[in-house]
């Protein structure tokens, strides 16, 4: 087995890294800590750990210096079940003067599929000169689980599907200088990326293609990441659930009604079930909850909540009727963005029962309200929105707030208060 180790090292070592677009992650290598990097399939972690090597490169590390393995070859199949510290010992029995004398950067894709990875990694951060880099699917590392294994030797960090900013860095459109033709530019790719969505695989195939992707990538969550990890007792019932939510994006559910619809279907499941499929979701970067803005914890976790997808246009490729509402997919589109910064993200319910789509704390510790609506040509829609977005600044008492479409832009000022009604590109470029 350490001979096949050595030769993946190696032939590793003599390949050129593809490095794809810069992400946008603003990450931090401390010393003594494993960088570890967990996110949804497909997004894009693998290329990150590349970007990582090369910059390690362009500071003056060698080659020899970095040992990178991915736990889905299949050469690694015995090493999956065996002993990790082979590892190491391939990698010394190749250069044995790095011992104890140079820095080594392991870095280890997919790690989760083996064994005893955890106490591996521990164990040569305190006693090797190694600074180790992993990445893991998300429902397969979970920041809880490393927090406890590793006792305290790692930073985890989150990585999502391309934003709308990494969308155009890789249009390469420049979205700093908003002359005329930028300006047209930068709406013309955020129709694109509206269809497309942020998958980095599916940027340049046809709508077919895409779709097929898309599809398998879900059924690849669901199957690999939820139903197998934690060994679902009702995998079917996964599937309803899971095919249920994502396509009510943007709205509300409630456990009780999750677990009336399985019933109908003759699943045999109760609302504790239900239960775990949400967190089974969202531990897998797949779906999210947004609960109701409250002090109360209680009334937080009562309250009716909202669902999103990590990516509105799996969603589309999925459920196909989903496309009939748009401002749905644009609101997830929202809830992403902010997805990116906080997980403190909350729906606000008004004192008269009016909702606002969105409540967070800024970088300044700042409340921050945003409405999201495809259009505000509809009299009733203006007035609803409006009217909400109103009622819950002075309940908050917040001067300014957001209104985010599809193509509007103006300024509303009303009782000393400023609602700033602008379109989602410009939104997502500038925040």
């Amino acid at each position: 087995m350490q001979e096949v180790i050595k030769e993946i090292i190696l032939d590793h070592q003599s390949e050129k890294l593809n490095t794809g677009i810069k992400r946008a992650l603003n990450y931090k290598i401390v010393k003594g800590k494993a960088f570890v990097c967990i996110g949804v399939r497909r997004c894009g972690k693998s290329t990150l750990l590349y970007q990582i090597m090369s910059d390690l490169e362009r500071r003056g590390v060698k080659r020899e210096n970095i040992l990178y393995l991915n736990f889905f070859d299949d050469r690694l199949t015995e090493l999956k079940h065996g002993n990790p510290s082979l590892i190491t010992e391939a990698y010394y029995s190749q250069y044995p003067e790095k011992k104890g004398t140079e820095e080594i950067y392991c870095f280890f894709d997919e790690i989760q599929e083996t064994k005893n990875w955890e106490p591996f990694i521990d164990r040569i951060l305190r006693t090797e000169q190694c600074s180790v880099f992993i990445s893991g699917s998300s429902a397969k590392m979970l920041s809880k689980e490393i927090a406890t294994q590793m006792r305290g030797r790692s930073l985890v960090w989150e990585l999502f599907p391309f934003s709308f900013r990494e969308f155009l860095a890789y249009k390469k459109v420049d979205f700093k200088k908003l002359t005329s033709k930028n300006r047209l530019m930068i709406k013309k790719c955020f129709y694109e990326y509206f269809l497309k969505g942020g998958f980095p695989e599916v940027r340049n195939v046809k709508d077919k293609i895409r779709i097929m992707m898309h599809q398998e990538y879900y059924k690849t969550i669901l199957h690999r990441d939820i139903i197998e990890r934690f060994n679902a007792i009702h995998p079917q019932a996964v599937m309803n659930a899971g095919y249920r939510l994502i396509g009510s994006v943007g709205s509300m559910y409630s456990i009780n009604r999750i677990t009336e619809y399985l019933k109908s279907l003759d699943h045999k499941v109760s609302k504790d079930f239900v239960s775990s499929c949400l967190i089974w979701f969202e531990d897998a970067y797949f779906l999210f909850s947004l609960k109701m803005f409250s002090p109360s914890i209680s009334k937080q976790n009562v309250n009716t909540k909202k669902i999103y997808c990590v990516d509105h246009s799996m969603v589309t490729s999925v459920v196909p009727g989903i496309m009939a509402n748009k401002g749905h997919l644009l609101e997830n589109i929202v809830f992403i963005h902010l997805r990116h910064q906080t997980e403190d993200i909350y729906y606000y319910r008004t004192h008269k029962g009016q909702e606002v789509d969105f409540v967070w704390l800024d970088s300044k510790g700042e409340k921050q309200l945003a409405q999201v609506c495809f259009s505000l040509k509809d009299s009733a829609t203006r007035k609803r929105e409006i009217s909400a977005l109103m009622q819950a600044m002075e309940e908050l008492n917040i001067k300014k707030s957001k209104i985010i479409t599809m193509e509007e832009e103006t300024i509303l000022e009303e009782k000393g208060r400023t609602i700033e009604v602008l379109p989602a590109w410009r939104y997502l470029i500038r925040s």
